[in-house]
């Protein structure tokens, strides 16, 4: 497949941006930014466009619409990129409308895919472990898309009947327990490459968010009341609800989004904050509803970190700002600090490992020049020579890292770049 000009040019630029401002991730600049659309995306057969995630030959729903952001822009500039980024919303909506508690698809029918005891097999299913950020991904790429475009050939009816299964999931697993067949048992797995309790997951109660089997890591959750993933649910719908009235003039639907986009938001108000004794009021991870709370953040975005990013709060929010001095401290039990650098790990990872994605969300998310330097400092320092991002690595040698081909560690990093202003 042939690299669109405009996103050629686009690398160009962003090289001798950073040669200007930062020399030493000018090497990274051109190829990070690239990498997505050189080594991850393919036209199919049938004229779709296929994304998948760097070493695994499956599409990530949350993934591949996270490594095509950056693209999306320049969109209305080059028909050749708007042709791939509306073959990739379509490609979401057939496979949200296939099975809506997948998380990862094949681009043809195989039998080469993870077997699980789950209630629903398909050979374009790579992967069933259900994640609310997955589907609130594929709002968020489309939305931003008709922002940009103004394009509403991606209106279609496949996309209204995306956008229904979405907030009728959502609202579905609301009420978890009562209305849900979904269960997920890997045998022979780590405990966290599951779902507890035969493969339904710890009780919860009603809380007016929406359930989660598993974390954008892929990890099972442990309360199934995942809060990033919520946040990002408040936002999608609030998304939904606007392409449902301008493309389909569908006020039913556009009504019921905005409800599920209060409730769920009510929810994480009033049953996912808690009262730390050093930080004041946080959010938590994860809850159950009841009272239990898991206190952590993950790497992997949606986190509590990217909640600015997400558009669910803005920066300066006390409770957010509050909830970041927790994440970046070693009472979360996954900030860990080495000899060459320090940040946001992962449960997924090994100890001691942290995560470029999550030093490029501190960038992000950050209004301090001083942390953003610093960060852009260890960017620049643990790539191991290779010019690219990694998954994780580790904090006293960044030689000792995970996963060489991750597009989306590469993308987020690049559309970084892209914002800096130093």
């Amino acid at each position: 497949m042939q690299t669109p000009e405009i996103l050629l040019k686009k690398a160009d630029e962003l090289e001798k941006k950073m040669e200007r401002v930062f020399p030493s991730l000018a090497p990274l600049a051109k190829q990070c930014f690239l990498n997505t659309i050189e080594t991850t995306t393919e036209e199919l057969p049938d004229g779709g466009y296929f994304v998948i995630t760097g070493d695994i030959p499956a599409m990530w729903l949350r993934d591949s619409a996270a490594q095509l952001k950056p693209y999306i822009k320049y969109a209305a500039e080059d028909e050749d990129l708007k042709k791939i980024l509306k073959g990739v919303i379509a490609k979401h909506a057939y496979y949200v409308n296939l099975d809506p508690y997948s998380n990862a698809f094949n681009a043809k029918p195989t039998k080469d895919s993870w077997k699980d005891h789950t209630d629903f097999e398909h050979e374009l299913i790579w992967e069933r472990k259900y994640e609310v950020d997955s589907l609130c991904a594929s709002i968020y790429l489309s939305y931003e898309f008709y922002k940009t475009t103004g394009d509403k050939s991606i209106f279609t009816e496949e996309f209204e009947r995306m956008l229904e299964t979405i907030t009728d999931h959502f609202i579905k697993e609301q009420h978890h327990k009562e209305n849900s067949t979904y269960f997920f048992d890997r045998e022979n797995a780590s405990e966290s490459d599951t779902l507890a309790f035969d493969g339904y997951g710890r009780p919860v109660n009603f809380t007016g968010m929406t359930w989660s089997g598993f974390r954008p890591s892929d990890d099972s959750c442990i309360f199934n009341y995942l809060v990033p993933s919520n946040m990002m649910a408040v936002v999608a719908m609030r998304y939904a609800a606007e392409m449902a009235e301008i493309g389909f003039k569908n006020e039913i639907l556009a009504k019921k989004c905005r409800k599920l986009s209060g409730e769920i938001d009510n929810g994480i108000k009033n049953y996912a904050i808690y009262v730390h004794p050093k930080y004041g009021k946080i959010y938590a991870y994860e809850t159950d509803g009841f009272g239990n709370y898991n206190l952590m953040d993950d790497a992997n975005s949606p986190s509590l970190m990217a909640a600015p990013y997400l558009g669910y709060c803005d920066k300066d929010d006390e409770i957010y700002q509050n909830t970041r001095k927790f994440i970046l401290s070693k009472d979360n039990p996954y900030y860990y600090e080495g000899k060459v650098a320090r940040g946001v790990g992962s449960p997924h990872t090994p100890k001691n490992n942290i995560w470029h994605i999550a030093l490029t969300m501190q960038i992000l998310t950050s209004s301090d020049k001083e942390e953003i330097l610093e960060c852009l400092k260890m960017l620049s320092e643990t790539h191991a020579g290779t010019n690219f991002m990694h998954e994780s690595f580790n904090v006293d040698d960044p030689t000792i890292f995970s996963r060489t081909w991750f597009a989306w560690a590469n993308t987020l990093f690049a559309q970084m770049l892209e914002s800096l202003d130093l």
